[in-house]
C-alpha cells in the first residue's frame, strides 16, 4: 500500500546536498517534484551516490530499490517548497534520498496511507 510523505523546502535556494552531483538542482516546486520523482522512480541518484563510496561494491544494495509509479507534487510559496510524494517505497529511503538531495534544508511533515 503506498504511504503519502509530505515534505516541506523552508527555501528553495538552500535545499542543496552536500554533493554537488547528486543535489537538487531545481527552481521552482514543479522542478523539485520531478527531479524527486526521478529519485523514486529510477536508480540512477543511487548509483551516482553508490559510485562516490570509498567501496562501492560493498554498498547496502536495498538502498537503491526503486517505486517506478511514485508520483511526486510540488507546489512553491514564495521561497516555501511543499511537496507530496506517494510511493510504496519506505521512510528510510525517502529520507535517504532527500539527505542526497536538499542535505539538511527539508523537513518531514506527515505521513500517511494513500
Amino acid at each position: 500500500m503506498p504511504t503519502r510523505y509530505y515534505l516541506s523546502l523552508p527555501d528553495g535556494r538552500l535545499a542543496r546536498g552536500d554533493e554537488p552531483s547528486l543535489s537538487f538542482s531545481a527552481n521552482g516546486g514543479e522542478a523539485f517534484a520531478a527531479q524527486l520523482q526521478d529519485a523514486l522512480r529510477t536508480d540512477a541518484l543511487f548509483e551516482r551516490w553508490r559510485a562516490l563510496q570509498d567501496e562501492p561494491d560493498e554498498v547496502d544494495m536495498s538502498l537503491g530499490v526503486v517505486d517506478p509509479a511514485a508520483t511526486v507534487e510540488g507546489e512553491q510559496d514564495d521561497l516555501h517548497i511543499d511537496l507530496v510524494a506517494t510511493t510504496s517505497l519506505p521512510g528510510t529511503i525517502v529520507r535517504h534520498r532527500m539527505r542526497l538531495l536538499a542535505g539538511s534544508h527539508w523537513q518531514l511533515r506527515d505521513v500517511t496511507r494513500a
